[in-house]
């Protein structure tokens, strides 16, 4: 081994050992489209960089006097993004769809920044708006640095003050959170935070938290440790007099203050709503999202640079498209009226490639993480009959062997996916081969069977089973889509269920409609992916816990009993696993609750899944570059960020 290379690594684990983890530990080469402090990336390569570049939009407008010049605009320490093919050049309009305010996530997940983010794989923690960080020992307290300088987009600097306003006016106000979030908490106490000074400050947590910095990296929406205070404290009763907020709640429809601030910038939303919103993301809102195409443009104080210090972003404005459906989507990627589009293609793989030359694109393949789609029979449905039905694990498997995964690969996924259980993929943390192959293989006969032996053997005249209390075994399976649209995967789940004896309806539900019904338990079977690279940094929202099939318990479970239904057998024994695995040190143990939770997920199969592992084509346009090949798509990396499109650039 290189001796420079040895001594670094021992270095490394002399400072774990010690306690003193830095989460920016130096590598031995530069990766192309990863993150590196400005100071970090000089020791690498023993380049410096003295002179920093800007777009010519932002250039006249410090000819003109309005706004500041660039080296005054970047932190003292940027962070560096290395370029995936090449140095790209400014300007340029990125045209993607969209499906409205449904679907705030798909910009969510190009523009976020978080205190601190993962490398593309999600194995590392890199710095981002921290600069550095240390950890204790036992796991509790952590002390970040954030980047001295680093502005929002108004030219207003952050500093801790916009911590100490985000835990002590948001997140500890009863009004806003009146139970604190669940990933902020350790043994059933909230976080704590001590502000050190301008820049430094200290979270502390009252039982050890070892997978925090992951779970940070992911997490985002209104767990980001920072607020623009500067601007959210007029919406708020402790610094606004009251007249004032009342009436801004009438002026915009609302009924409270609450409302008021999460409209104007605590909720997930805010961004696409409120333009005026200052933001620490590569482009902002300059319109409203309700317009046939809305606009974000790029931030000028954005802190990031590209090796020869040209201030990122590349692209000047983004513009999302409205679309009513996929299928629309797929008309426009088709006709080349989109530049990079990872969300609603609806395109299958050999249309995409036979049409490249017509729409004048190219189509990048990513690495799919996951499972789709995933049937998930809800453990709290309404009905009660039903509900005794989902909770027998007799039923789930005989739903599960009744479908043919094969068929489903061959016609929806050009054979190119693997037919699978929902469950951790091959090379993740977890990996199970015998959860992967549970109940997965195509045995209508011993499906039927099952269903026999469980008391649910009498048929009605058109040849459905008949429930307990006499009426025909319907599921209504609800799944996010558009008017009339049906994917061809559930069409054949159904053709599946129904050869059994189930008869099924399938009900396609606009986004935000699915996600209010799931969340209130209404529905009886819903759709979604399984993705999780990381399940246990994914500590509110993995499908391990019931999001999808067990909204009410899960909702038991992260309020503390406060809210929801009280689980009882395995899914109770489920979260009380997760809790060890959550607050334990040590490694080999937390690796033992996490393997005791994967059984319990084998046994039960909560989730059913059908397809997954397959590639994931991304169509590109000719001319628009720096986008890699190669990367793993999951919603725990945030894709596309992963791919950092902050470097991508219009040739």
């Amino acid at each position: 081994m290189n001796r420079k290379i040895l001594q670094v690594a021992l270095l490394v684990l002399v400072l774990l050992l010690a306690g003193n983890i830095f989460v920016f530990a130096q590598k031995a080469e530069v990766i192309p489209g990863e993150f590196y402090n400005l100071s970090d990336y000089e020791k690498l390569t023993g380049k410096k960089i003295t002179k920093f570049n800007e777009a010519p939009m932002l250039a006249e407008l410090v000819k003109q006097g309005k706004l500041p010049p660039v080296e005054q605009r970047l932190p003292k320490n940027p962070l560096v993004v290395t370029p995936v093919e090449e140095i790209g050049k400014y300007g340029g309009t990125w045209r993607r769809t969209w499906k409205g305010l449904s679907d705030e996530w798909g910009i969510h997940k190009i523009c976020h920044e978080h205190l601190v983010m993962t490398d593309k794989g999600g194995t590392k923690i890199l710095p981002n708006i921290a600069e550095s960080w240390k950890v204790s020992r036992d796991g509790k307290v952590y002390t970040f640095k954030l980047r001295e300088g680093i502005k929002w987009s108004d030219g207003t600097p952050l500093t801790t003050e916009d911590v100490r306003f985000w835990y002590e006016d948001i997140i500890m106000n009863k009004e806003l959170f009146p139970v604190p979030p669940r990933i902020l908490t350790t043994g059933g106490k909230p976080l704590e935070i001590e502000i050190l000074d301008k820049y430094n400050f200290r979270v502390k947590f009252a039982d050890p938290y070892p997978l925090f910095l992951i779970t940070l990296a992911k997490e985002g929406g209104k767990y980001t440790f920072f607020a623009p205070s500067h601007y959210l404290k007029q919406f708020h009763p402790k610094y606004a007099p009251k007249e004032k907020i009342d009436q801004l709640v009438k002026e915009a429809g609302l009924q409270n203050w609450v409302q008021l601030f999460d409209m104007k910038g605590s909720g997930t939303r805010a961004y696409l709503q409120n333009s005026d919103l200052p933001v620490l993301w590569p482009w902002r809102a300059v319109t409203k999202p309700t317009l046939p195409v809305m606009t974000l443009e790029r931030n000028p104080y954005y802190f990031k640079i590209d090796p020869a210090g040209n201030q990122l972003p590349y692209i000047d404005k983004i513009q999302q498209i409205l679309v009513e459906s996929d299928q629309m989507t797929a008309m426009k990627v088709l006709a080349g009226e989109t530049d990079f589009q990872d969300r609603g293609v609806g395109a299958d793989y050999t249309l995409l490639m036979e049409n490249r030359e017509k729409g004048g694109y190219r189509v990048v393949i990513w690495k799919g993480s996951g499972n789709w789609p995933v049937l998930y029979p809800n453990q709290n449905v309404k009905d009660p009959v039903l509900r005794k039905i989902f909770e027998d694990r007799r039923f789930r498997i005989a739903l599960s062997l009744a479908i043919n995964r094969e068929e489903i690969n061959q016609i929806t996924a050009n054979g190119l996916s693997k037919p699978r259980q929902a469950s951790l993929v091959k090379g993740l943390p977890g990996y199970d081969p015998e959860w992967e192959k549970a109940y997965a293989e195509y045995d209508p006969k011993r499906a039927n069977e099952i269903l026999d032996r469980i008391g649910l053997n009498k048929r009605d005249k058109d040849g459905y089973r008949l429930r307990p209390d006499g009426k025909t075994l319907s599921l209504t399976i609800s799944f996010m889509g558009g008017p009339g649209e049906m994917p061809d995967a559930l069409v054949m789940v159904k053709k599946y269920w129904e050869n059994v004896g189930i008869k099924v309806a399938l009900n396609p539900l606009e986004r935000s409609l699915y996600t209010l019904r799931r969340d209130a338990g209404d529905y009886e079977v819903g759709v979604w992916s399984y993705d999780d690279v990381n399940p246990l940094a994914s500590t509110e929202n993995t499908q391990l816990l019931g999001v999808e099939w067990a909204p009410l318990y899960r909702a038991w479970y992260f309020s503390g009993g406060k809210q929801g239904e009280e689980p009882k057998g395995d899914i109770k024994k489920l979260y009380e696993l997760w809790d060890k695995a959550l607050s334990t040190v040590n490694e080999k143990q937390r690796e033992r609750y996490f393997k005791e939770i994967i059984n319990l997920h084998k046994r039960n199969i909560w989730m059913i899944g059908t397809i997954g592992e397959g590639i994931v084509p991304i169509p590109v346009k000719n001319n628009f570059r720096n986008v890699p090949e190669g990367i793993v798509s999951a919603d725990f990396l945030r894709t596309p960020k992963n791919a950092r499109p902050e470097q991508f650039f219009i040739k």
